[in-house]
């Protein structure tokens, strides 16, 4: 029997500092990526976007958070859509938008994980940990605070009280794996060491490459019988390959780092669902980001490098 995928796009871009995420679905649907998941054997059910109406304006204490009416109508939007795509398939996408999509995704998934009674691990691919509480961002953009909202930061949210939704199953921080960090703000420098989170920054992927730290996490979640997720930031990767993003930060992982970590959770068997976000198209170089992020999905979903025709990049 065919394995299933369920493809759902989050056109979202209020998180974020410069407009044209909510464009990234659409940009990797252009690209070809169910079709390219169908010719790998894949059974793809595309389910659309999902959408919020207008909102009215939620002001915050902190002067500089913006768009938060907005960012709590995607929350509440996505948690149930994030959840009914993990129940009825076999590794659900969900597209993005930016990255404060997550705070959606990833609480939906870690409904289904404790339907499961597992454990629900989080691989992080990213420039930045996300690990905000809206006190302690300066910028006030929000795709910063995923990680502190669905690990459970904001106590507010654990009585259902506050400015996001409230948080049914947190999922425990020393659950998330964090790779290719390497901008990280004072609050979250002291949340990371109060949390005793993993973390393996680039100068660390540059000591140890990405296999070793990636192997013993993914030893962890086996263990453990975990349910994984990954999310997948584009600027994770280095400008220089993936142009497409508004937070762009020298130093990014490589083509084939990127790709053998892909291949690695792919033989791995673990991994129940994934996040694609923060891809701008409006920033992007005739689709080469886009038709990266669809390749590197290739490779989590099967594709090896004996598979890949000879064609030019870009």
């Amino acid at each position: 029997m065919r394995k299933s995928c369920h493809i759902l796009g989050a056109p979202i871009e209020t998180g974020a500092s410069q407009r044209g995420c909510l464009m990234g679905p659409a940009s990797l649907r252009t690209a070809g990526l169910p079709e390219t998941l169908k010719a790998l054997g894949w059974s793809v059910k595309d389910l659309g976007d999902v959408d919020i109406a207008p909102q009215t304006e939620r002001p915050h204490s902190n002067p500089v958070v913006h768009n938060l009416a907005e960012t709590r109508a995607w929350i509440e939007a996505l948690e149930p859509a994030a959840y009914e795509a993990a129940r009825n398939c076999d590794l659900p996408i969900f597209m993005g938008g930016d990255h404060s999509m997550s705070a959606g995704t990833v609480t939906g998934v870690a409904r289904v994980a404790a339907e499961e009674g597992r454990p629900l691990f989080v691989l992080w691919l990213d420039a930045h940990p996300d690990l905000h509480r809206l006190d302690t961002t300066e910028s006030g953009n929000l795709h910063g605070t995923p990680v502190a909202y669905f690990t459970g930061q904001f106590s507010d949210q654990l009585s259902g009280q506050g400015d996001y939704p409230a948080l049914t199953h947190p999922v425990d921080p020393t659950h998330i794996c964090f790779m290719g960090i390497r901008s990280v703000d004072p609050a979250e420098h002291a949340r990371i060491q109060d949390l005793d989170m993993d973390v393996h920054d680039m100068r660390a992927l540059d000591e140890t490459g990405v296999l070793a730290p990636l192997r013993t996490f993914l030893e962890r979640v086996k263990a453990a019988n975990g349910r994984l997720h990954v999310s997948f930031d584009v600027d994770f990767l280095d400008p220089g390959i993936a142009p497409a993003v508004g937070t762009t930060v020298p130093g990014g992982a490589t083509f084939r780092e990127a790709h053998l970590i892909m291949e690695t959770l792919c033989d791995s068997g673990l991994v129940g669902s994934l996040d694609l976000v923060e891809l701008n198209p409006f920033l992007d170089e005739r689709g080469r980001t886009a038709k990266l992020l669809r390749d590197l999905t290739a490779s989590l979903f099967g594709r090896r490098v004996l598979d890949r025709m000879t064609r030019s990049f870009g």
